[in-house]
């Protein structure tokens, strides 16, 4: 199972060339990301206040496939490829959304990204609080 996050391309996602700067792949990443955990009902902000902790970015892994441009309409996936203790590992698509009658949707970009679990206060890893890993892990199930 994968989460879905629509995003239309501005002109302030594109580059020189017309096309979307490499570097905005990361925020459309981070948005589904987010909207994926909202759907859960695990806001950031609410999550730091609840248990002091948050995830924060520690690694990223992405492929470049073929480019969007203005106005192009994608969707942004997101989905629990790993779990650990202490780490997630989310896999993410983008896909520009087809336009003819029958056409498929078009890989954009993939990656993986690893987000840790961290001390909000201190910044110092820690481990995952169960009951939150436990329904992170139960959304990835079919």
């Amino acid at each position: 199972m994968h989460f879905e996050w629509p995003v239309r391309i501005y002109w302030e996602d594109t580059d020189a060339g017309g096309i979307v700067f490499y570097a905005n792949y990361l925020k459309f990443f981070e948005r589904a990301r987010t909207e994926w955990l909202r759907s859960l009902g695990l806001a950031q902000q609410r999550l730091r206040e609840l248990t002091g902790g948050m995830f924060v970015v520690g690694e990223a892994r992405v492929r470049y496939l073929a480019p969007a441009r203005l106005d192009d309409e994608l969707i942004v996936t997101a989905r629990l490829a790993e779990a650990g203790r202490a780490s997630l590992t989310i896999a993410q698509q983008a896909l520009k959304v087809p336009t003819g009658v029958g056409a498929e949707p078009l890989l954009l970009c993939d990656g993986q990204v690893r987000i840790g679990w961290v001390e909000a206060a201190t910044l110092r890893p820690a481990r995952i609080p169960p009951d939150l890993l436990l329904q992170l892990s139960s959304s990835s199930r079919p």
